[in-house]
């Protein structure tokens, strides 16, 4: 059980798992949807079970990669603690679930859950033929907020399509970061990202670019939306955080890499969800 959780990095639902919940509860707090802890814990099951699903099917697409990779070999299934079958009948009866739960919360959660996991799905093989794969691991985050949000209304709203919006430009904006680690397996690889096509430095500005956007994304949605002081307080956290692991990493030193992007990410997520919510619950 150790090792499973161990393949899925189970400690890395916190990136995307906060804006679920911010989703979920401005549908609730703000919205005046009824809560229930049916569809409380439908949500966060889903959450989990989507991720799982995901990062099993990773480990199961990337094995012979990572089997190459001096930074990946010691991973649970080229270090022969998980069989590659085993990570992908993790991954196919975690997705089926997620289906399943999917019925029990509405229609149209339903009806979208196999686009949803062909996009979470789909990334592991995109860096095959993109630099751009960066952006499809955004994408696959970004459907937590508006996941949950539909989970509660059954409809689209532009709130967490705005939160939606600033979770793939933050998201793609880490990953480019942790890229410039396998720069040069990659490349060897036949593998894509921007780090290998424009280069090290140029990746950086593009990752610094996105983030930017990201804080802007979430400033507009807190002026359009009228949110408080705690919104703003956790919007400023949340930019310090972005600054702080750009200044932790650079083309030339990728030593505290690590940090910028568990620590300070994970961080984060959590404060400005948090601050958000706490927002909610003030002004309503």
């Amino acid at each position: 059980m150790k090792h499973f959780f161990a393949l899925v990095a189970f400690n890395h639902t916190v990136f995307a798992l906060p804006f679920a919940l911010a989703g979920y509860f401005f549908a609730v707090i703000v919205e005046s949807y009824t809560f229930s802890w049916h569809s409380f814990l439908l949500v966060v099951l889903c959450m989990v079970l989507a991720r799982t699903s995901a990062m099993a099917f990773n480990r199961y697409a990337d094995a012979a990669y990572d089997a190459a990779n001096p930074r990946t070999r010691h991973r649970e299934i080229p270090a022969g603690k998980v069989s590659r079958q085993a990570a992908l009948a993790l991954a196919l009866g975690c997705a089926l679930a997620f289906w399943l739960t999917t019925y029990f919360i509405n229609t149209l959660c339903f009806l979208l859950a196999p686009v949803a996991l062909l996009v979470i799905l789909g990334y592991s093989y995109t860096k095959r033929f993109t630099a751009w794969s960066h952006l499809v691991l955004g994408l696959a985050l970004s459907l937590a907020p508006v996941g949950a949000y539909l989970a509660v209304t059954g409809r689209f709203g532009w709130m967490p399509l705005l939160l939606g919006l600033a979770v793939l430009l933050w998201v793609a904006g880490f990953d480019i970061m942790y890229a410039l680690q396998d720069r040069a397996f990659d490349r060897n690889a036949g593998l894509h990202s921007l780090p290998v096509r424009i280069g090290a430095t140029t990746a950086l500005r593009i990752s610094e670019i996105f983030h930017v956007l990201s804080a802007v994304v979430l400033a507009i949605a807190g002026l359009t939306h009228n949110l408080g002081l705690w919104y703003w307080l956790g919007w400023l956290a949340f930019a310090a955080l972005l600054v702080r692991q750009h200044l932790l990493v650079s083309a030339d030193d990728l030593t505290h890499i690590n940090a910028a992007f568990f620590t300070t990410n994970g961080l984060a997520s959590v404060i400005f969800c948090a601050f958000m919510v706490m927002d909610f619950l003030w002004a309503y």
